[in-house]
């Protein structure tokens, strides 16, 4: 007599011979990736730049509108708000949105910024009005300060 094993095949020898996977082991190894992919997921840094990087380059641009201004002997402002900020200069009786560099940036997702909109000028010698800005994102704040040479430093 022929012994047929649970998987519907015929055994010559007589006693039925295991091969694959028991239910019980593949549930073991699913539950053991997931457990992995969920590390490797918790571990992943925030894809946003933190609010520190979004301060320097926005210092960055006050610095170099300060140049512009300097170097084309023209009046050159930042304006900010809420939502970002763009850069203007004034041609003759008009304000005109410069470009490049200087084209309008939105913050960094998440980064608050003061509501109340705000335009720093400066001036064809570099000078302006004292100035503070200051963003936030998640507890942590920096502060941009502008004094009035037109000097923009870092705080926070």
């Amino acid at each position: 007599m022929t012994r047929t094993s649970a998987t519907g095949r015929a055994d010559s020898k007589g006693a039925s011979s295991r091969k694959g996977f028991t239910l019980v082991e593949l549930l073991m190894v699913v539950a053991i990736i997931g457990l992995a992919a969920g590390a490797v997921v918790l571990s992943m840094p925030d894809p946003r730049p933190s609010v520190g990087v979004e301060a320097e380059q926005f210092a960055a641009r006050l610095t170099r509108a300060r140049e512009e201004a300097l170097m084309t002997n023209r009046l050159v402002a930042v304006e900010t708000d809420a939502r970002g900020y763009g850069f203007v200069s004034l041609d003759g009786d008009d304000w005109e949105p410069l470009s490049g560099v200087f084209a309008p940036r939105p913050w960094g997702e998440g980064v608050a910024a003061p509501r109340e909109p705000m335009r720093v000028v400066f001036d064809p010698t570099g000078v302006t009005e004292p100035a503070e800005i200051t963003l936030s994102r998640d507890g942590r704040s920096r502060t941009i300060r502008i004094d009035a040479a037109g000097e923009v430093t870092l705080d926070g």
